[in-house]
């Protein structure tokens, strides 16, 4: 279960002075009765509290200081918080400390939620939404009683409203916020809601198809039918899911959902194959896409809210055997921005970037496959160099965040606004600095190439596997060696890693093909102790929460230069930027392997480099 008792034990053991009979009264060795607990019967809503204050408590375990207790009440005095949260906002104390210290003050339990095995019979006695407004999340049975774990046992009512919900009474056990609302998230799944809307799908199609002709069957999708409720739920549970791209792939007897999350696809739900048609049709129309023409590829976008984010949505359709395939990609509008110091470079290549993007003229270029975070990565360069003196415009396909002061565009293919010609109107609007979302053709390569030469500062990116692959996709275009020569300050070539979950980290024992992979890689072969996720709630079971960026910056100095000019090989230019400190993807890979932050199956997914 995963359960960490405090030193106060619920049930008598032995040698201990006190236990609790089966109503949940604390009972005495002698067998007199003392006061209800606060595990006690139903009717007893208000955990029993020691009588010493939180704040005092914490000082005294030395969690923090007399000085900081009192910045955190003139803190609380303010907001009307309750203390425990104000010192977790001031990051004084942990969550799980906090729990900790709630549970010793109330006499109460901790329960660690990450190895919880949930019972799904007893989530669904606990309706979602008073889950959430409660942050209770019922745990297991206990006899008669059911175990619920609160982030907040001072809640009002809180014991009453659960008995209520539950029809049964109930055990109040505590722990950190942020893991119930995890969670929350995990058992709570809104396709879970889906078999309903599935079924009167169905049971529709059936009534449908005995009143109408076959001509009208392939219409119009309705907008209230449960096809609209379907895919509102599978983007809920996308977002939920912290995913990037929603996958709708039709199979040969289901349609299959994925969703990618931390650069991983996972199978989410299967439909019946009679939806996939529908579905295609219901994201086609929002998103102002030719319903009608199922056989060639077809993009567009449209904008959602959902869970309370509002969601920017690229849709991409394409045929295959079994029928039209729909990916979906997820951009979080609400999403804060990252500053270039937080994407995680390693501190020599964040000064050697630092001072390309100080450069007032020429260009840079992030590079990289699908997914690999250039996108963020230019975001967080505009942020730097964004002054109220200068002129920065970009022209992006689409544009996936706006930002105050800075001109964007966007591409429009039917208006005649492409790469190139809005490339070109750019250049007659006085700019300092530009974006070009990305490189695709010869043309915009060469007027990028240009604008650099004319004393403008360019970024753009080009899918490519590293650094040096990227300078020769430029020779590669047609671009003379020269003017690239001339242009290009620098390439930072750039990989999305998962990280070991947090929450599961354990050791393990690497295979001995990883261990060979690391030590040939520059890996400290001294080393003994490896670490992976375990797999648990939070992450899913995959034992990787979340990514961190690994970089290379390619410079283009003088002798570079005159490689570029000379067309040396991709061997020779490669060896010449490692020689002129430029540290490869694959080292900064291994280097996270050492700092136990990623796995080596998960750098050989994803950087493999010989």
């Amino acid at each position: 279960m995963g359960l960490i008792r405090t030193r106060k034990e619920t049930a008598a053991s032995p040698g201990g002075g006190e236990g609790r009979d089966e109503a949940g009264r604390v009972r005495a060795r002698d067998g007199s009765d003392t006061v209800p607990s606060a595990h006690g019967e139903a009717s007893e809503g208000t955990p029993r509290h020691k009588g010493v204050p939180l704040g005092e408590m914490l000082v005294q375990t030395g969690a923090i200081s007399a000085d900081q207790l009192s910045e955190a009440l003139t803190q609380q005095s303010a907001t009307g918080k309750r203390l425990g949260f104000v010192l977790v906002e001031m990051g004084f104390v942990g969550e799980r400390d906090l729990a900790q210290a709630l549970a010793d003050q109330l006499e109460m339990e901790v329960v660690d939620l990450r190895h919880v095995e949930v019972d799904e019979e007893l989530i669904s006695l606990l309706p979602e939404t008073m889950a959430r407004l409660l942050k209770a999340v019922p745990v297991r049975r206990l006899g008669g009683r059911i175990e619920v774990a609160v982030g907040d046992p001072l809640e009002t009512e809180l014991t009453t409203r659960l008995v209520a919900a539950l029809e049964v009474p109930v055990r109040l056990v505590v722990a950190a916020v942020s893991d119930v609302e995890r969670l929350l998230d995990s058992v709570y799944r809104s396709t879970t809601k889906v078999d309903d809307a599935v079924r009167l799908f169905e049971a529709r199609m059936e009534e449908r198809q005995r009143t109408l002709t076959e001509t009208q069957t392939q219409t119009v999708v309705d907008e209230h039918a449960p096809i609209v409720q379907v895919v509102n739920l599978i983007l809920e549970q996308a977002v939920r899911d912290r995913a990037s791209d929603v996958h709708l792939e039709p199979q040969q007897d289901s349609l299959r959902v994925r969703v990618r999350t931390d650069g991983a696809l996972h199978e989410l739900i299967t439909l019946p194959p009679s939806m996939s048609q529908s579905l295609v049709s219901r994201i086609k129309v929002m998103a102002d896409m030719n319903i009608v023409e199922r056989r060639r590829p077809q993009d567009g976008q449209f904008t959602i809210a959902v869970a309370g984010s509002d969601m920017d949505v690229r849709v991409s359709t394409t045929s295959t055997v079994f029928g039209e395939k729909c990916v979906m990609r997820l951009l979080d509008k609400t999403r804060a921005l990252y500053r270039l110091r937080e994407l995680g470079m390693a501190p020599e290549t964040y000064e050697r970037f630092n001072d390309l993007v100080r450069s007032p003229y020429g260009m840079m270029i992030c590079a990289g496959p699908t997914g690999s975070g250039k996108t963020t990565t230019l975001y967080a360069t505009l942020s730097e160099i964004n002054r109220p003196e200068i002129n920065v415009m970009t022209i992006e396909d689409p544009v996936e965040y706006v930002f105050p002061a800075i001109n964007q565009i966007q591409i429009n293919d039917q208006a005649g606004v492409t790469f190139a010609a809005g490339l070109r109107s750019i250049l007659r609007q006085d700019p300092d600095s530009i974006l070009v979302g990305e490189i695709r053709d010869v043309e915009t390569a060469r007027i990028a190439v240009q604008a650099a030469l004319t004393g403008h500062f360019v970024m753009s990116s080009l899918h490519a596997t590293d650094s040096t692959s990227a300078l020769h996709r430029f020779l590669d275009m047609g671009i003379e060696s020269f003017l690239i020569a001339s242009s290009l300050l620098g390439i930072i070539g750039q990989r999305l890693v998962r990280r070991i979950c947090p929450h599961c980290i354990e050791p393990y024992e690497p295979t001995v093909e990883e261990r060979a992979f690391y030590e040939r890689g520059g890996g400290d072969v001294d080393k003994r102790d490896f670490y992976a996720g375990a797999g648990c709630n939070f992450c899913g079971h995959t034992g990787y929460f979340e990514r961190i960026g690994i970089y290379e910056i390619l410079h283009v100095t003088d002798e570079m230069k005159q490689m570029i000019v000379e067309n040396a090989p991709h061997d020779v230019i490669k060896k010449l930027a490692i020689d002129q400190g430029m540290k490869t993807l694959r080292d900064q890979a291994i280097e996270l392997i050492s700092q136990d932050k990623s796995t080596v199956a998960e750098v050989l997914r994803t950087v493999y480099v010989l």
